[in-house]
């Protein structure tokens, strides 16, 4: 599978403070054009040159922001004889919703979600993989001077995680999210097992109140929150979720349902071709972050964030991985079998 990373920022915020990722980034590259990830590398129409309107389902986010680009007028898409219209929505539960309704043709959302209710009840496709983490995308977090430093400090504390939206949530503090699933395997790795930590659930908007509150002794996120966390506490990392075994670990994909693809699959592999596309032009991180800035109201932390990386290809293996993370974990109760779900 080839992977489009982002360049990192190579200077610190504040580099004085201890354990920081670096996250500045040369002005010249802050300010880049959007028309990279616009134009794309098209080059002429995908998937064996259908054309034609389909319908997204999206949340403005990190993963998603090559989409938001390649749809705009005149963009990678249209030059390829596609229209995308983007519907923004603000949950992925809403997404899964509305695919499953018609309402949309494709929905881009977090892996464990839209793979917990492929497993719950058939009729979802994978259409491609989205977004990928690396390092620094996806950290345990903690307070200045908590005396937390490592993973083996966090035994007998409570980590606050993601609520994940499809998912009923969990009461008896096990591993949950796709957050808590990857940093409950790097304990694994420093033989810190299962029910040594008490993973919380609640809404992503609450985690950094609960950690600045003391609610929780720590917490696990992804990019903008890192950022928020660093900036508005000084949360300092006790380490990287996605290392090791769930080093650039998959974190989102696009789907649809078999019933679109039935009679669409022409226009639906001319998406995905298309898409792959205006992914591989996000290796230049000035498009991606200017399209945050404009799109998600983060101008003041586009710069600043750690950015993943995009994938180029749809490698069944990918979300596989996280399939297995899933099952491993009990939140499902066959393996699920990836293969059957992959639109061909």
């Amino acid at each position: 599978m080839r992977l489009v990373r982002l360049a990192r920022p190579k200077a610190p915020l504040n580099p004085s403070a201890a354990g920081r990722h670096p996250r500045a980034l040369a002005a010249a590259a802050a300010t880049l054009a959007v028309a990279g990830l616009t134009a794309g590398c098209s080059g002429g129409s995908g998937g064996g040159g259908a054309t034609g309107t389909i319908t997204v389902a999206a949340i403005k986010g990190v993963d998603t922001a090559p989409l938001y680009a390649g749809a705009k007028p005149g963009g990678a898409f249209a030059k390829a004889g596609i229209t995308v219209d983007i519907k923004t929505y603000s949950s992925v539960a809403a997404e899964i919703s509305a695919l499953r309704q018609g309402k949309v043709d494709v929905a881009a959302g977090d892996y464990v979600d839209f793979l917990y209710s492929a497993a719950k009840k058939p009729g979802l496709l994978i259409v491609a993989d989205g977004y990928h983490a690396a390092p620094g995308v996806m950290e345990v977090l903690a307070k200045p001077n908590s005396g937390i430093t490592s993973p083996r400090d966090l035994i007998g504390k409570k980590i606050g995680t993601p609520l994940q939206q499809e998912l009923p949530n969990k009461s008896n503090g096990d591993p949950y999210s796709l957050e808590s699933l990857a940093a409950q395997s790097v304990l694994n790795d420093d033989n810190i097992a299962p029910g040594s930590v008490n993973w919380d659930a609640m809404p992503s908007g609450n985690l950094i109140r609960a950690l600045k509150r003391g609610q929780v002794s720590a917490i696990v996120v992804q990019e903008p929150y890192i950022y928020e966390a660093e900036s508005q506490l000084g949360a300092v990392e006790v380490f990287d979720a996605c290392s090791g075994a769930t080093s650039d670990l998959p974190l989102s994909g696009y789907f649809s349902t078999k019933a679109y693809a039935k009679g669409n699959s022409a226009l639906l592999a001319a998406f995905r071709n298309e898409l792959q596309k205006v992914q591989a032009s996000a290796a230049l991180p000035g498009p991606v972050r200017t399209v945050l800035a404009s799109e998600n109201g983060m101008q003041n932390s586009a710069s600043l964030i750690t950015i993943g990386a995009y994938t180029t290809t749809l490698n069944p293996a990918s979300p596989g991985r996280v399939a297995t993370l899933m099952f491993n974990a009990e939140l499902l109760s066959a393996a699920l079998n990836i293969q059957s779900i992959i639109f061909h």
